[in-house]
């Protein structure tokens, strides 16, 4: 078997790994699933454990998109390979097999791997979130913005080839549409907003 299969393999499983759940669990002995809105991420971390518990599995979810990008790229730096990696650690963050392939949204992850591949756009992405939650507070509002510019700002500063930025711009996709339910809540006027009442 090829070594970039492996890595691949290995990028998918590093996405898996169910961080919230195990850090939630650890700090509290409790299920992040039945908390908050049940997502299985750092903000709802954040709202079920606390703010430690929130920087933590936001820190390991981007060290780990990080290192499944770095992993392969130092082994192959072939464009179609390292999309691949990026694009396997993300789809393991959103469907992992540990969980029966019920995860998370891939926004950490996909910004830790969007950060190997293109810093200085990761960042300019990163700025834009910022701007959109201070604008709307609403976190999942920022990471759909924040994905949905990360391949411009690609395109703008980097210009890659065309199977960087087709490949970016699918995890990109499906990071917006593992956010439909907050797009359903939002217009019904559901999605709860940082600092309110409700938010925690």
């Amino acid at each position: 078997m090829r070594i970039e299969l492996v890595l691949v393999l290995v990028a998918y499983l590093l996405g898996s790994l169910p961080t919230a759940l195990l850090v939630v669990r650890l700090m509290t002995g409790e299920d992040v699933r039945l908390k908050g809105s049940g997502n299985v991420g750092g903000t709802n971390a954040l709202r079920a454990a606390g703010w430690k518990a929130g920087v933590a599995v936001t820190a390991i979810d981007v060290a780990k998109g990080a290192l499944a990008v770095w992993l392969m790229r130092s082994y192959n730096p072939e464009s179609g390979w390292v999309a691949a990696s990026m694009l396997a650690v993300v789809v393991g963050h959103c469907y992992p097999v540990w969980l029966k392939f019920r995860g998370g949204k891939g926004v950490a992850a996909g910004f830790g791997a969007f950060l190997v591949i293109a810093p200085l756009s990761a960042l300019a992405a990163l700025a834009v979130w910022f701007l959109a939650l201070v604008i709307t507070r609403w976190v999942s509002m920022a990471s759909m913005v924040a994905s949905a510019v990360f391949p411009l700002a690609l395109k703008v500063i980097n210009n890659p080839d065309m199977v960087t930025l087709i490949s970016v711009s699918a995890a990109a996709v499906l990071i917006i549409l593992r956010h439909s339910s907050n797009i359903r809540k939002m217009l019904a006027g559901e999605e709860v907003k940082v600092g309110d009442d409700s938010w925690r």
